[in-house]
């Protein structure tokens, strides 16, 4: 098991990274920094695999690298576009991901696709290079990114498909999944399973059908009848996804969502929403009635930015509500996220 708990160092060795850090100029995060050398150097002893030693050494490469180039945009929502990279540009999918694309941009957001060809070279499109990010992924018969984004600072390639999930999901502020194969499924059961459980922020995930289409109309159909009818899923698990044939719709769902939420956090026993507005203390009232069941402890309430917040300059001043939430039913969050948003 990983222990959290570190045990006492070798005091010199600390000494001498510190040395090293001091020598580099320092920089952010010199202790998370400090025990990323101290982890690197433990390989040596730990794992003989040289394979092994390579997943982490490109895994560290692809990651920081990553960060780096998303890092000038922190302060801009983003939308991840996903689909089959088969789609030709005659399809109507194709061209409600073009139109997706352009009308989230309009709305103040930027755009992520996965920089292949197909509804990811759609979405690319409609967003324009400018708004556009591409997080490609090397393969054998996909290695180059599509002409939008090719020749753009914004595109990164990875090797691994692990360190690209992650920067997806890191950096979207909403994920949109047109019709695609198993790297579309995967995306969308990744997503769902890591808001089901906590892992991520609640975004919006919304799944585009052609009009008339039934490709997510089926799979919702397998969902309520064979995962929520075996009681594998909770009811309020379905409300952590949209199906729409309208990117109209679609814009509409994501800019709602942040209409007033803003992000959340648990600092110790406390979950925490931040807002853009806080609500009355009618509506703080309604909701502890109503959401009762996903209460555990303190009740919400209003609060200030504790001190483990004050580190963040650019939510400190946000007006912020704060309960004990059961750390389980992240669909009923969602709906308490709607209501905050319908105040």
């Amino acid at each position: 098991m990983f222990r959290t708990d570190r045990p006492p160092g070798d005091p010199e060795l600390k000494r001498r990274i510190q040395e090293l850090i001091a020598y580099k100029g320092g920089g952010y995060n010199p202790d998370h920094v400090e025990d990323i050398i101290e982890n690197a150097l433990k390989l040596l002893t730990d794992v003989e695999d040289r394979g092994d030693v390579r997943v982490i050494q490109t895994a560290l490469r692809e990651l920081r690298y990553a960060f780096r180039l998303f890092a000038p945009y922190a302060g801009v929502r983003k939308v991840t576009i996903f689909g089959s990279a088969r789609t030709l540009p005659s399809k109507v999918e194709y061209q409600q991901a073009v139109d997706l694309g352009r009308k989230i941009v309009e709305a103040g957001f930027m755009v992520i696709t996965g920089a292949g060809p197909g509804i990811m070279q759609a979405g690319n499109e409609g967003a324009g290079p400018e708004k556009s990010f591409g997080v490609n992924i090397r393969l054998p018969w996909e290695q180059s990114a599509n002409p939008v984004i090719h020749d753009d600072k914004k595109l990164v390639t990875f090797k691994y498909f692990f360190t690209r999930k992650l920067i997806f999901v890191r950096h979207s502020d909403a994920i949109v999944l047109f019709p695609g194969g198993f790297g579309t499924m995967d995306e969308g059961y990744e997503t769902l399973t890591l808001m089901q459980t906590g892992k991520s922020q609640l975004m919006p995930l919304v799944l585009i059908e052609k009009p008339g289409g039934t490709y997510w109309k089926t799979w919702d159909k397998n969902i309520r009848e064979h995962l929520l009818r075996n009681q594998l899923i909770s009811p309020d698990d379905l409300h952590l996804y949209h199906i729409t044939d309208d990117p109209d719709q679609a814009v509409s769902i994501i800019t709602r969502f942040y209409r007033n939420f803003h992000s959340t956090r648990f600092v110790k026993d406390l979950f925490i929403i931040r807002l853009k507005h806080a609500p009355s203390d009618s509506a703080i009232e309604s909701m502890n009635a109503d959401f009762a069941d996903i209460i555990i402890g303190e009740k919400i309430k209003v609060i200030e930015a504790t001190p483990e917040e004050r580190e963040d300059d650019d939510v400190v001043k946000l007006p912020r509500i704060a309960f004990e939430f059961d750390r389980r039913h992240y669909g009923r969050l969602r709906q308490l996220i709607d209501v905050l948003n319908g105040l």
